[in-house]
């Protein structure tokens, strides 16, 4: 058995019925030319040959003194795992995000491996979709975004085993395999984490109780304003997503001298501030995003390895041009301090400057003083077309996690040369969540206009089979 990591654990400790605490990935396929009626029920009977299941997929939680490890399933059922389903008629794109509403609002069986993956057939033109979702203790949004990806073909005529069946390069909270550390190491060891961790322990917390300074654009914890997603939520879901060009939006980063990321958080601010002023909720104070921070380039290690910082959105700003310059003074700050922590002093910073909302969410008082509003993640995807069984990839987008007092999270994933946003919500706390949607439009639009630059249109391209449209994903 292996120890997960505090962090790692957090998220089983988190997890209640109304606060699952997976995430997840929509992959939508065009099957190869020639494919029959009966491609999906080869594939399936192919990967049901592939009964035995590898590192992460083999293992499940249990709880030994207190602390949560990962245990090998020896009675492991792929049957349970792989659920083969077809859409309702008439099969479109909504019918798709409403199955994907639901069922990304079950909880995942603690007996068992944590995870799930859905093959759905019944889309336009022969299209099919997989669903997948894993526990967050197993993976950060990163590291899911790219096992999914490395077991996919580099082409149509690669064929590769299931997602389940391949060899990963490390298992959840792994280290790096050599010899046991005698106990003078272990301390040593302990000494130097230590060393590492109590300094971004103690900028965490000084975060918190600092007051604002001058600089109007530093985003701090607990100085953002209450809004309608800051509210206990229920278990039920609703998501919707939506494709654009990477090409338009760092056409608008170059002409703002913006990096992409903060562009898009840009679009997400300009998106949000219409959608509050629909609803008579705009606040005073700018809205504060959480940003998840990759830390998987500074380490081999397993599990999560994520620190975060704040960004001031700028919402109540109506200028889109002034609300992206002040994103990016406010991300280039945060970004200055976390470049000069060494990894786990990033790590403890990041967890010890939002620790007070724990007593926040069990209390209440996270709804009236939330330590931000909302979770904008970005995690980069591959950038050439990938295959499964000879399908072309053609869509991809992130399903995350919204919990209590965080009713809206949006992702966006990068593939090829397209970004796809998707928004998942608490159903009932987050009404209207399309409507999103055409606000994120209207934010693009409004940057280009402001920056001088010509609209191009919003799809990253037409459907197959369909006159051009816009590329709308939604429930």
């Amino acid at each position: 058995m292996k120890a997960l990591s505090p962090t790692d654990s957090a998220f089983l400790w988190m997890e209640t019925r109304n606060q699952p605490m997976h995430v997840a990935g929509l992959n939508i396929y065009t099957p190869p030319p020639g494919a029959g009626p009966d491609f999906i029920p080869k594939m399936l009977e192919a990967w049901g040959q592939h009964i035995r299941a590898q590192s992460p997929f083999n293992l499940r939680p249990v709880l030994r003194m207190g602390m949560w490890h990962w245990q090998e399933d020896k009675d492991f059922e792929l049957d349970y795992h792989l659920r083969h389903v077809a859409l309702p008629q008439p099969g479109r794109i909504r019918e798709l995000l409403a199955m994907v509403s639901r069922v990304h609002g079950n909880l995942l069986d603690r007996n068992r491996p944590l995870w799930e993956a859905y093959v759905i057939e019944g889309l336009p033109g022969g299209r099919f979709a997989t669903y997948i979702k894993m526990h967050h203790a197993l993976v950060d949004g990163v590291s899911g975004a790219r096992m999914m990806a490395s077991a996919l073909a580099h082409t149509a005529t690669e064929q590769k085993p299931p997602l389940w069946a391949q060899t990963y390069g490390r298992a959840p909270g792994a280290r790096p395999s050599k010899a046991a550390p005698g106990l003078v190491e272990q301390f040593q060891n302990a000494v130097l984490a230590g060393r590492q961790i109590l300094p971004g322990i103690a900028s965490g917390l000084w975060d918190v109780v600092r007051p604002v300074t001058t600089q109007d654009w530093a985003a701090l914890p607990f100085q953002a304003p209450p809004t309608p997603f800051n509210v206990e939520i229920s278990g039920s879901r609703r998501f919707a997503s939506q494709s654009y060009p990477i090409a338009r939006l760092k056409a608008i980063g170059h002409a703002a001298q913006a990096t992409i990321n903060d562009v898009t958080l840009a679009i997400c601010a300009g998106a949000l501030r219409e959608y509050l002023i629909t609803q008579n909720k705009l606040p005073a104070k700018p809205l504060v995003a959480m940003v998840p921070v990759s830390l998987h380039g500074e380490t081999t290690e397993g599990g999560n390895q994520v620190s975060l910082l704040l960004a001031n959105l700028a919402t109540h700003m109506a200028d889109p041009r002034k609300r992206l310059k002040r994103i990016v003074q406010s991300t280039a700050q945060a970004k200055q301090r976390l470049m000069e922590m060494p990894r786990l002093q990033k790590m403890a910073h990041g967890m010890s400057s939002i620790s007070p909302m724990g007593p926040g969410m069990v209390t209440g008082t996270a709804k009236k003083h939330p330590p931000f509003n909302l979770v904008i993640s970005n995690v980069p995807g591959p950038k050439e077309s990938l295959y499964m069984n000879g399908a072309h990839l053609d869509e991809v987008y992130p399903v995350s996690i919204p919990t209590h007092y965080l009713a809206l999270n949006i992702t966006i994933s990068g593939y090829r040369d397209t970004l796809g946003f998707g928004y998942i919500a608490c159903r009932r706390s987050v009404p209207a969540l399309q409507r999103m949607l055409d606000y994120t439009d209207n934010a693009i639009r409004e940057l280009e206009s402001a920056l001088g630059l010509s609209s191009v249109p919003v799809a990253a391209s037409a459907p197959a089979s369909k006159a051009p449209t816009k590329k709308r994903r939604t429930t």
